[in-house]
């Protein structure tokens, strides 16, 4: 069975200048609402996914969480939160990054991964490839044999598939 043939950015929503002037903010809770486009969405992203043979899809807070729940059901997988610093209970290991305008970490449950889990990485949106690469090192740190990562959206036009160092498969691409 095929799925149907849509275009899933009729469903995704721009805002301008959100969250701060300048930025066109992409909100895919306008796409989550529509019923038949949320399930071609999670079809395509299964489609794209289940080849890599996953154990476990590893979700960035928090939007990340919203695709890869569905994602992990489908798949029959398990789901690990990436989350930031206090947010997570017992103990935890964490990774520190640079972005474009300070720092910051983020953190997964010391028990979450056995070593050698294939692990897919998910958020929402691909954009400089920052939040994405230090997921993949903290995984990596916990002994994850990290295999992909997976967005709903890409800005192509930020080059942060260039920061990745495994395979990315993205359902909808802008070039702004």
């Amino acid at each position: 069975m095929t799925t149907p043939t849509i275009d899933l950015k009729q469903y995704i929503r721009g805002i301008p200048d959100f969250p701060k002037p300048g930025i066109l903010f992409y909100d895919i809770s306008t796409l989550m609402r529509n019923a038949d486009a949320w399930q071609i969405a999670m079809g395509r992203l299964t489609a794209a996914v289940a080849p890599w043979s996953v154990d476990v899809l590893a979700a960035i807070e928090s939007r990340g969480f919203l695709t890869a729940a569905p994602l992990a059901s489908r798949l029959g997988c398990g789901l690990v939160m990436l989350r930031k610093p206090g947010k997570l209970p017992g103990e935890t290991i964490s990774y520190d990054y640079d972005l474009e305008y300070g720092k910051d970490s983020l953190h997964i449950q010391a028990d979450a991964i056995t070593p050698g889990q294939r692990v897919v990485v998910m958020d929402d949106l691909l954009a400089t490839g920052g939040t994405l690469a230090a997921s993949i090192a903290l995984l990596r740190k916990v002994g994850a044999e990290v295999v992909g990562a997976a967005t709903l959206i890409e800005l192509t036009g930020l080059g942060g598939r260039d920061r990745l160092d495994v395979p990315v498969r993205t359902l909808v691409a802008y070039d702004d």
